[in-house]
């Protein structure tokens, strides 16, 4: 329906789905590239807070590098359920031009009922679901969302959080002390070179 009452034709109805999914996911990409710069900083501060030896500060913030790595995952999950009923109705309105008016659709009605349970378009898609009840494409959805409370693996995933990057610090110095050790014997070696040279000028000078 659209303003003043007035009836959307199919066509019409799609492109405002259209454009509110690419809102939508344009909405959902500047999130996840949000938690993505967040999460360096997170990162930088384990790193810091691991050379100074603070385990405890560390799990912390291992633990909330982990919680936003699951957000991220959520928002990429939303983010293709959202493209993907944009390709099936997109399908729809291929078939739309021969038949007349939107077709009930078994393949949107399965993606649109995965897509309410996600907290983060969970009103967002319940509503467009409620349109395209009224439009016939699907039948009434039932309103279910996803449980948001952190997995009770959390502590073990920061866990390994923390064993990984102790790990590359570890790397990153046993690389530095092999270079060190490197130089050092190639400049050893460079020293007792010449002092076998010297050595081999003194032998000359005495005969």
């Amino acid at each position: 329906m659209g303003l003043f009452g007035k009836q959307l034709t199919p066509q019409e109805q799609w492109r405002s789905w259209k454009l509110h999914l690419r809102s939508e996911m344009r909405k959902l990409e500047r999130q996840i590239m949000h938690i993505e710069r967040e999460e360096q900083k997170v990162k930088r501060s384990i790193r810091e807070t691991a050379k100074a030896g603070q385990r405890s500060a560390l799990k912390i913030l291992a633990i909330e590098l982990v919680r936003s790595k699951k957000a991220k995952e959520r928002l990429h999950s939303s983010r293709a359920q959202m493209n993907s009923v944009m390709m099936a109705m997109q399908a729809q309105m291929a078939q739309q031009k021969v038949a007349q008016g939107f077709q009930k659709s078994a393949e949107i009605m399965s993606i649109m009922q995965d897509a309410i349970k996600l907290p983060e378009i969970h009103e967002t898609m319940m509503e467009m679901g409620k349109e395209m009840t009224r439009a016939g494409i699907i039948e009434e959805m039932l309103d279910d969302v996803m449980d948001t409370v952190d997995d009770e693996d959390i502590e073990e995933q920061a866990d390994e959080e923390v064993d990984k990057i102790l790990d590359e610090i570890l790397g990153e110095q046993f690389a530095r002390a092999g270079k060190v050790a490197t130089t050092t014997a190639v400049a050893r070696e460079k020293e007792e070179e010449a002092n076998s040279v010297e050595k081999r000028l003194a032998q000359l000078g005495e005969m």
